[in-house]
């Protein structure tokens, strides 16, 4: 039954707004009045063709109305009915009853539109990009040519909850420096803009040489009260700089690949990528993709621009006839396991499952290296700091051990 929003008014002159599902317009409008109100607009969810539904899909969900987690459980919840022998149509009703954020449920009423007037799953999604990336398309997609639409949509959980997981992983590990390095930096800021200045006072009157420590930490103070600002913004425009430098693909491509030789958070960036690529096309290619079409989706998702350009120099050596293995293994910025791996895959015909055991064991090396670099990096900071506060305390404290020498 095809859905429609509306907008009416109540008895006590309240707009409001909603869906409701009825055979036409008139119906719909008929529903209204019978719950008492107004209706002002009655409009269809979507339109039937592809086309128009895709430009009204995309203009009404401009902003995201799934988050990481949301999706995830939306996709589960779907194939657990879809797995369970439901329709499409049927399950996707269920999920927008039951939805409990309004613009979440006029998505999935939408997408019931759309099936109802007679598209493809997969070309329904494709009405929301935003929600619904091109690898999540192509792998429903894929389900439902196969006629396994359940395991599919299973699986796709499973990879969406996995990437979420060491996304998490990877945050936790380098929120604990972050937030010590934060600290340290406001503290040392407050210790010389204002302590330090306050004994440079009570010594401005001493004929007395200071100590060379506390000079020093004099002329520091006095720049950062005099310049800081220009320093702070100094930064600011380079960071915006940077920003709109990024822009620029060529750009963009060098400054990931020099980011990749940096020797803690380079490897890192490696085996993060990597991974995600060796998950998503053991994904597409066990949903049945062709490769080709998943080496070009598993690319795409690649955050780093000059790993995506090897990625798809990689391709096009797979179009031309190579073998995935020894097209990977001429790229140097992918780990040597993808390639092994994927050759074991295509020996034994199994490069699904290959894959996919490379994608665990590179999350796994990336979680390591960057619990390793965390443990060592909380001592690190909290000793840098240590230090860094003994000096401002020694500059303070030196002058007036001076002075009490001089009055013994």
């Amino acid at each position: 039954m095809p859905a429609y929003r509306f907008e009416a008014l109540n008895a006590a002159g309240k707009a409001s707004t909603g869906l409701i599902e009825a055979d036409n317009v008139r119906a719909a409008r008929s529903l209204l009045r019978a719950q008492s109100l107004i209706p002002m607009t009655v409009d269809p969810v979507a339109a039937g063709s592809a086309g128009t539904g895709s430009s009204a899909g995309a203009a009404r969900f401009s902003r995201r109305v799934f988050s990481t987690t949301a999706l995830t459980v939306w996709t589960r919840q779907l194939a657990g009915l879809v797995g369970s022998g439901l329709p499409v149509e049927r399950a996707l009703t269920a999920l927008s009853d039951e939805a409990d954020d309004p613009r979440q449920r006029e998505l999935v009423a939408h997408l019931r539109a759309e099936v109802n007037a007679g598209s493809a799953f997969a070309r329904a999604l494709g009405t929301a990009p935003r929600e619904f990336d091109e690898v999540y398309r192509g792998v429903v997609a894929a389900g439902e040519a196969s006629g396994s639409l359940g395991l599919v949509l299973e699986r796709l959980a499973d990879d969406l909850e996995e990437r979420q997981a060491l996304r998490a992983k990877l945050i936790g590990a380098s929120l604990y420096p972050a937030i010590v390095s934060l600290i340290a930096v406001v503290i040392v800021i407050f210790l010389v803009t204002y302590v330090v200045p306050q004994v440079a006072s009570v010594f401005a009157g001493s004929k007395r040489a200071l100590p060379f420590l506390t000079v020093a930490m004099l002329a520091i103070s006095a720049f950062v009260r005099e310049w800081g600002w220009l320093v702070l913004l100094g930064l600011g425009s380079a960071g915006a700089g940077l920003a709109f430098a990024l822009r620029n693909e060529g750009f963009r491509e060098r400054f990931d690949a020099a980011w990749l030789t940096l020797p803690l958070v380079g490897r890192l960036a490696r085996g993060y990528n990597a991974a995600r690529f060796a998950g998503t096309l053991a994904m597409l290619a066990g949903a049945g993709v062709p490769i080709l079409k998943a080496l070009q989706a598993a690319a795409e998702t690649l955050g780093n621009r000059a790993m995506r350009a090897d990625a798809l120099d990689a391709l096009t050596l797979v179009r031309e006839g190579a073998p995935l293995a020894s097209a990977l293994a001429g790229k140097k910025r992918f780990p040597g396991l993808l390639a092994m791996f994927s050759r074991l895959g295509e020996q034994t015909g199994q490069l699904p499952q290959m894959l996919e055991r490379a994608a665990r064991q590179l999350s796994a090396e990336v979680q390591r290296r960057a619990m390793q670099l965390a443990t060592i990096l909380e001592p690190l900071l909290i000793v840098a700091m240590g230090g860094v506060v003994m000096l401002i305390v020694l500059a303070v404290l030196l002058p007036i051990i001076q002075l009490n020498t001089w009055v013994k």
